[in-house]
């Protein structure tokens, strides 16, 4: 299986190829040196070329905060790029995955969103987020839309390296308590999109790991395994201020993962461990 992947220098797109490899598919990383998805031309001309099986679009401007600034950049990317590898998936009849976010909802209620809950995002990465879904369900078929939160992997950066950081000069942590979601572990989505592109159960799937926690929740644990004596005090959102405002709700229901016949991903406290092991083993 002939296999594209946008955002291969990221956290995800890494984790995919180097799946995709062990598996010993056909696999074709991109960074943004590697293919500007924002020039249409450009992407046309490099799938025409590849005629892939799958493509697996990884790549997205995910500052959350620049975003409310650098809109211009932040739509190039996010709504024209998904455009433009949509319509050269569609021109060589290629299965497309798009990864969305839980920042498509506004974060209201207690209750999991669910795969059909109407999208209200209220920042604007959050938008150029929704707009790329639609953009996706507009123009194909043969699409699987997977929203995801909290995202963590060995390649780049993120909360729990950002927390390590921190815990090597502050015996106090004040984390945000009132933000309800789940972590996603780079390597354990990586197995659900390559099983999902060999299927045709096409459609929009929530896959973060199992379980919900809160960020202080979060840099407990991560303390805890990490045998760290830290304190974690937890804060409101409003004692932390952000330029775009963040979803205080993410849970995200994965019914239809199970329904559909894919495995949930493992629960957040496993994956947190398994990924520190594989910290800690990088760094030997």
């Amino acid at each position: 299986m002939k296999i594209v992947v946008t955002g291969y220098t990221g956290q995800l797109g890494y984790d995919v190829v180097r799946e995709g490899k062990q598996r010993g598919f056909e696999m074709y990383g991109t960074g943004s040196k590697d293919l500007d998805i924002t020039n249409e031309q450009n992407v046309r001309a490099y799938i025409r070329q590849l005629n892939p099986d799958a493509i697996i679009h990884c790549a997205a401007y995910t500052s959350v905060d620049l975003a409310e600034d650098d809109k211009e950049r932040c739509y190039d990317v996010n709504v024209n790029g998904t455009r433009y590898l949509a319509e050269a998936a569609k021109e060589t009849g290629a299965k497309f995955v798009y990864l969305s976010t839980d920042y498509v909802f506004d974060g209201k209620g207690t209750n999991a969103f669910t795969e059909s809950d109407q999208p209200n995002p209220i920042g604007y990465y959050g938008k150029t987020k929704y707009k790329g879904e639609q953009i996706i369900e507009t123009m194909l078929s043969h699409f699987f839309i997977v929203r995801i939160s909290w995202v963590f992997g060995i390649n780049g950066s993120n909360f729990i390296k950002t927390m390590r950081k921190l815990a090597e000069s502050q015996p106090v942590v004040r984390v945000v308590g009132d933000q309800i979601g789940a972590p996603t572990y780079t390597r354990d989505l990586s197995i659900l999109l390559l099983d999902m592109i060999q299927t045709e159960q096409y459609g929009i799937y929530h896959a973060a790991n199992s379980g919900v926690c809160s960020w202080s929740d979060f840099a407990e644990e991560l303390f805890k395994l990490d045998n760290r004596s830290v304190s974690v005090h937890p804060i409101t959102s409003e004692e932390f201020p952000t330029k775009a405002k963040r979803p205080k709700n993410s849970r995200l229901s994965k019914a239809k993962l199970i329904e559909n016949g894919f495995s949930p991903l493992p629960n957040w406290q496993d994956a947190l461990a398994r990924y520190l092991t594989e910290l800690n083993d990088e760094v030997k």
